[in-house]
């Protein structure tokens, strides 16, 4: 099936944190990555967070510059890229601010039904697989809908299912100067982990950036 090409952007502590182990959001981007993050969603045509990530932070995923917003319409593009929630069950918040026009709610057949009647009237809803949603063919149905580059904003647990699933291209990761620690607290990469076959990376760029250092790299098939 084809796919777009997908590319995880990600900022993290030098000891590999993305979060504190109260699972509450960190400022650890300085101003610098911000705007390159912001620029990295507005040339995306998908930008995609995992539900855990809804529920922790709340992320709108919009593209606030209006300069940005121009740059697409210029190029023929909606203003706002879509926004892909991978949510199995559902469990989004109907108040989620990523909810929406433009918003598509991916889900299993597993999803409560009472919990999509809460939600139907605030997005598209996806059905992908049965029990968990099979992110390859969430993966084409965005690729027929044009999606040819998409963005993922996290998390951890989503981060995991696409690298296990052998589904991403690219790796960025922003290392702020900071030590967040906490054995329970999420990292990079979470879920079950590999013990054999590590997915190996190339490493594309290393620039110094806001006191921190953001690394580029390959996923090698």
């Amino acid at each position: 099936m084809e796919r777009p090409f997908v590319f995880i952007n990600s900022a993290m502590s030098a000891d590999g944190k993305i979060s504190s182990f109260q699972r509450e959001q960190v400022r650890i981007s300085g101003q610098e990555d911000m705007d390159r993050v912001r620029g990295l969603r507005a040339g995306s045509d998908a930008v995609m967070v995992g539900v855990g990530t809804v529920l922790a932070d709340d992320p709108g995923l919009r593209v606030k510059s209006s300069d940005h917003r121009k740059m697409r319409k210029d190029e023929g593009l909606p203003e706002e890229p879509l926004r892909v929630v991978v949510d199995s069950l559902a469990r989004t918040p109907p108040e989620a601010e990523v909810l929406g026009e433009g918003c598509i709610l991916a889900v299993s057949r597993a999803a409560p039904e009472e919990r999509l009647d809460l939600l139907r009237d605030k997005c598209e809803i996806a059905v992908c697989g049965d029990s968990r949603v099979d992110l390859a063919l969430l993966l084409s149905i965005l690729h027929k809908r044009g999606v040819r580059r998409l963005m993922v904003e996290g998390g951890a647990t989503l981060n995991w299912s696409l690298i296990e699933a052998g589904l991403v291209d690219e790796i960025y990761v922003y290392v702020g100067a900071m030590i967040i620690g906490g054995e329970g607290a999420p990292t990079l990469v979470d879920g079950p982990g590999f013990s054999a076959d590590y997915p190996e990376l190339s490493l594309i760029s290393a620039d110094r950036l806001d006191g921190g250092i953001l690394l580029r790299w390959r996923v090698l098939r």
